[in-house]
């Protein structure tokens, strides 16, 4: 069986343009390294299920890795986190510039959802896996993590407060995932159960 690590290095996103740097661009935070955290929560709850179908799987860890990765490139602009370093190397609008860093994310925010639509699943499944990244990755997930992280930045909130934040900018993601391994194995009412473990685990 493929590693979920070759099977990124096989299928990183490509650009046919005469541009000089955007295609290495964007395979070079995808390139860097990670834990990949979200997509072995994913493809272990599909191993525990059905091993025959991990190979699928995998198009589906795909996307959330691009969608977690574009988070990272935008958190480290200078707008956000201002970071020169991500996984020991030159964050992109540091290699490159700013522009070249917000159009990555941009890009693979939005492959993402392509590479999903293209999985080889029934319509249904992709339907639901295509709901579950965009709600917990976009506007009332992460999206709004990051949102509250800026503004309230050096800024004192209460407990609660802080768990919101933290649930929304790290933990959804986490609990999608898990889902939608559940999803793609026919578990759906498991798929629940695990994504308030994910909750809790985020």
């Amino acid at each position: 069986m493929q590693s979920f690590e070759q099977f990124l290095q096989d299928n990183l996103p490509t650009s046919k343009s005469m541009h000089p740097t955007y295609e290495k661009a964007l395979q070079e935070m995808l390139i860097a390294g990670g834990k990949r955290f979200r997509p072995a929560l994913l493809l272990g709850v599909v191993s525990a299920f059905n091993r025959l179908m991990v190979d699928s799987a995998m198009h589906a860890a795909l996307a959330v890795e691009f969608l977690h990765t574009y988070s990272l490139i935008h958190d480290d602009l200078p707008a956000m986190d201002n970071s020169p370093l991500r996984r020991g190397k030159p964050t992109l609008h540091v290699a490159y510039d700013e522009v070249t860093a917000i159009l990555v994310g941009d890009a693979l925010n939005t492959y993402s959802f392509e590479v999903l639509a293209n999985a080889p699943f029934s319509d249904s499944t992709k339907i639901k896996l295509i709901q579950v990244l965009s709600h917990n990755g976009g506007l009332n997930g992460m999206v709004l993590g990051q949102a509250i992280d800026c503004y309230f930045e050096n800024k004192p909130l209460d407990i609660e407060s802080v768990e919101f934040l933290h649930k929304h900018k790290t933990a959804k993601l986490i609990a999608g995932s898990l889902k939608m391994g559940a999803i793609i194995v026919g578990e759906d009412a498991l798929g629940d159960v695990l994504y308030d473990f994910g909750i809790r685990l985020g």
